[in-house]
């Protein structure tokens, strides 16, 4: 066998997102992109806000000397003092620049925080739904999920946490606002979570991380979402611009670690370490220099607020059960029949693009990603509808 059966299995059991994507291409070349209507990937059809555009123009004209050039693994010393210093303005939490990793993406400070805490079979809890990669990042570097339930409403539920933790528990990652939900956590539900770590690390005398995944958190339509950094002091943050500037493409983002957090210099320098030996060795030098006096800026949430309302109305009107979204630019709503990736090839008859809620971990569901043309979401409202009717 060419490849690891390993892989072989983790590849059949892979992501429904880019197999549905997959088959939208294919639907793509069979009656023409503007007869589909694709909902599958959080890939933002938003150009990058004007202050962004700015700077990559004036980088292009005036470029920095050495500006392509190798720097230290965890990224510029300036942009890293430049982020640390919005998001301890943003948080409270007095980050400083040595705290803060500049990353290839969220995927990367995710990979190099898990990286730094596993040993082998330290085990990391993921509360489903879940974004299904976490699975993978956790399986990478030897450890062990423990899945979650969540409630009705997409929350993590406290007792299933609670039975969850064992000696070997290493970590928890929560993602607020959520993906594939839109849920964003209360405050008053972290302080729950927190309190639980807390006595949990005294009654088997080791330190339970949280990793806090929270690329949406400028993308919220109700009230601002809560970052862990302010209510867990052993937190790893993790972030993209992929979405708040509609960077997918770019691949830059930030770790940050709690500057309060148990070993907290220790953790720094094995995530830097883990940066390059994983392989991504830096951030990009060009994305680090455009996007470090960026960090107070995002594309217009608005346009989002108006197309989650668009098409949560138009499903709830179609008689789908929904909750929702606070955040983020996704809906999850209840498949009408028990079987979801069943539903979904209904979806398709209507050349509508989903992708079953069994690949977040949460079967009888499916999500929507409404980060597309508003003419793609008014298109797609007949269609769910006339499946809703076969039901």
């Amino acid at each position: 066998m060419p490849i690891s059966a390993k892989v072989k299995h983790l590849m059949s059991s892979g992501s429904w997102i880019r197999g549905m994507f997959e088959q939208g291409l294919e639907l793509y070349a069979k009656y023409g992109a503007e007869n589909v209507c694709d909902f599958t990937l959080g890939n933002p059809e938003m150009d990058p806000p004007e202050p962004f555009v700015r700077k990559l123009r004036e980088l292009a004209n005036n470029p920095v000397p050495a500006m392509h050039l190798y720097m230290p693994n965890a990224g510029y010393a300036w942009a890293r003092e430049k982020v640390a210093a919005a998001l301890a303005a943003d948080t409270g939490v007095p980050v400083e620049g040595r705290h803060v990793i500049m990353t290839t993406g969220a995927a990367c400070a995710m990979n190099i925080g898990l990286k730094a805490l596993l040993d082998p079979g330290d085990e990391v809890m993921v509360v489903a739904p879940y974004f299904v990669e976490y699975l993978f990042y956790v399986d990478n570097h030897g450890g062990a999920v423990r899945l979650l339930e969540s409630d009705e409403h997409f929350l993590p539920k406290l007792d299933a946490i609670e039975q969850a933790i064992g000696p070997k528990t290493k970590a928890i990652i929560l993602n607020s606002p959520n993906n594939p939900t839109g849920v964003v956590y209360p405050r008053s539900l972290l302080e729950a979570i927190a309190q639980l770590l807390d006595q949990a690390a005294k009654r088997f005398g080791r330190t339970i991380y949280v990793l806090s995944d929270e690329p949406y958190r400028k993308i919220y339509y109700d009230e601002k979402p809560v970052s862990a950094l302010t209510v867990f002091r052993n937190c790893i943050f993790a972030t993209s611009h992929s979405k708040d500037l509609a960077l997918a493409g770019e691949r830059i983002g930030v770790a940050a670690v709690h500057p309060e957090a148990d070993d907290s210099d220790d953790i720094v320098a094995a995530m830097t370490f883990a940066i390059r030996t994983l392989g991504f060795v830096n951030a990009p030098s060009l994305m680090q220099h455009a996007v470090a006096d960026c960090q107070n800026v995002s594309v217009p949430i608005d346009e989002y607020r108006r197309k989650r309302d668009l098409l949560v109305d138009g499903l709830v009107d179609s008689g789908y059960e929904c909750v929702k979204p606070g955040g983020a630019f996704y809906v999850f709503p209840k498949t009408p029949i028990p079987d979801d990736v069943a539903f979904v090839r209904l979806l398709l008859q209507e050349r509508i693009l989903g992708v079953p809620g069994k690949g977040f971990g949460r079967p009888g569901h499916f999500r929507l990603a409404y980060c597309t043309r508003r003419e793609v979401i008014e298109r797609a409202l007949p269609g769910f509808r006339r499946v809703m009717s076969k039901c």
